[in-house]
């Protein structure tokens, strides 16, 4: 078996024309749905963009837990176990510079080999001392400038100096190195390739060529990077940000196709697994928001695409799956792939039975640590928020204190205790962490965050928009009692439940239907 695994970030499932997106042009992801199975129920699990990563890689949900942060010792990696149990070779190639902060440095290693493309976002990759700032003020939007170091905007604006040719860009750069792989190893079996790339997360940085079909007549300074927040900018300035949104997907589209081109080439259709998919959406303008992280989590974020091509079921090209699936379930299959078992602690199942529309789970569970819990049934969603956001009970468990960009602080840490062991932890003891509001993460993707905290039900088959909340007793009681089903079997600690006001006992169902 061979397998490449294209991830993208912040890809809009709605943009896409196999799932009906008609404003930019996706010809690339149109000859993929007629090679592959198209997933239509597919959702995350832990947002934003390490804990999701953390949830593909052990299978497990993490979000009631913990926040961003590594992977912990106990984790169970499926590039780790492909290694330890099959002997199959992983490759990472990626420009996801997240990999490389203190949340995210226990992730690459977990394969055989890694490639790291610099330059996206606020990679501290080029260094000069003295940028030209006022030259550089010019050229871009206040909003998404500074001249404060170790910032993503000061960084960024230093970054693109550097990026000046297409073969410059950071994805033409992953796709390149992902041909360098194939190259090489084409020929031979039991390896697994990961071609991930940043794009198209902001800012929205594309080159212009893909840029020209989708142009505003914008004649004012570089606005390609979005706030986390209500929409308060002027039309013409959300236009222009939407349309670069638009020209990174064009660029995706392209590059998906000159990997498809490879596969038509070398005909690694017979022998070679392709499956492609995207960490989370990213919101630009639907309810009144930009991206993510701000606000409860609508389809547009939470339902991901997914498309998988397995060769050993050639009769399944072209058709589509309604079984509900989630990104917990590509560690499993993975290791499916390769006759490897699923590890006990993992939650997720593998796609290859739910490719023919095999129903595996009657709800997803998923969501940001801190904010609401929210579960999909394939008809409704339910967002359960806490009464208080600010004055919730919540832990952080983990024997990896780190934020994004630095360790716990020694004030979060004074107060932590020892946590019993989990059922996924192997027998180690935790830290018990009590959330603070002066922690990292507070007002960047946790409590402190959030501009939405009603708790909120959806009929998705009336209201697709998620325009009207539905008072529904008896849906929002049977989706409580799934929801507490699923945390229980995650194992949650006792206050998530708490802080949600849910029953934790074997009692759930009957507490919410007296």
């Amino acid at each position: 078996m061979k397998v490449v695994f294209v991830l993208f970030d912040s890809l809009n499932r709605h943009m896409l024309s196999p799932y009906g997106g008609k404003r930019v042009p996706t010809p690339n992801f149109d000859r993929l749905a007629r090679r592959a199975v198209t997933f239509d129920k597919h959702y995350v699990g832990s947002l934003p963009c390490m804990p999701a990563r953390r949830d593909m890689l052990t299978g497990r949900l993490t979000f009631l837990h913990r926040s961003w942060g590594p992977l912990e010792p106990f984790d169970n990696a499926f590039p780790e176990l492909l290694h330890k149990r099959a002997g199959v070779y992983s490759h990472l190639v990626t420009d996801h510079f997240h990999y490389w902060e203190d949340g995210g440095a226990t992730y690459h290693n977990r394969y055989d080999s890694y490639e790291f493309v610099r330059g996206q976002e606020g990679d501290r990759w080029k260094a000069m001392v003295q940028p030209h700032w006022e030259r550089l003020r010019e050229m871009y939007h206040a909003r998404q400038f500074t001249t404060e170091r170790r910032q993503y905007f000061s960084q960024n604006v230093v970054n693109r100096e550097f990026i000046r040719e297409e073969k410059d860009f950071p994805s033409v750069q992953c796709f390149a190195h992902g041909f360098d792989f194939l190259d090489v190893n084409r020929d031979a079996d039991n390896w697994l390739l990961q071609i991930e790339t940043f794009d198209p997360h902001e800012p929205f940085h594309a080159p212009s060529r893909f840029k020209e079909p989708f142009d505003t007549g914008w004649e004012g300074p570089i606005r390609d990077w979005p706030r986390y927040g209500r929409v308060d900018e002027l039309p013409e300035e959300c236009e222009e940000l939407r349309a670069n949104y638009y020209a990174v997907v064009a660029m995706c589209d392209h590059l998906l196709g000159e990997l498809l081109d490879y596969f038509d080439r070398y005909d690694m259709w017979k022998d070679t697994t392709l499956v492609v998919t995207t960490d989370h959406g990213f919101l630009l303008g639907e309810h009144d928001f930009w991206a993510k992280n701000r606000m409860n989590l609508y389809e547009e974020v939470a339902r991901i695409p997914l498309f998988i091509h397995d060769p050993r079921q050639p009769d399944r090209a072209g058709s589509r799956s309604f079984s509900l699936t989630q990104s917990i379930d590509l560690a499993p299959t993975f290791l499916d792939f390769f006759g490897v078992e699923a590890a006990e602690e993992m939650e997720g199942y593998p796609l290859t039975s739910m490719m023919a529309g095999e129903r595996r789970r009657e709800g997803a569970l998923f969501g940001y640590f801190g904010g609401a819990v929210n579960i999909a049934d394939g008809h409704y969603t339910y967002h359960r928020f806490p009464e208080d956001l600010a004055q919730q009970e919540i832990y952080q468990y983990t024997l990896m204190p780190t934020h994004i960009f630095a360790p716990f602080t020694p004030e979060e840490l004074a107060d932590a205790g020892i946590a019993d062991p989990f059922s996924f932890t192997k027998g180690a003891r935790l830290l018990k962490v009590p959330v603070v509001e002066r922690s990292p993460m507070y007002n960047n993707y946790g409590p402190g965050a959030l501009l939405e905290s009603g708790t909120r039900l959806y009929d998705l088959q009336t209201d697709p928009g998620q325009q009207q909340p539905l008072n529904d007793k008896e849906q929002e009681d049977r989706l409580v009692a799934l929801m507490v089903d699923l945390m229980r079997a995650n194992d949650a600690p006792s206050e998530a439940f708490a802080r949600l006001d849910l029953p934790r006992s074997d009692q759930a169902r009957l507490a919410v239907t007296e």
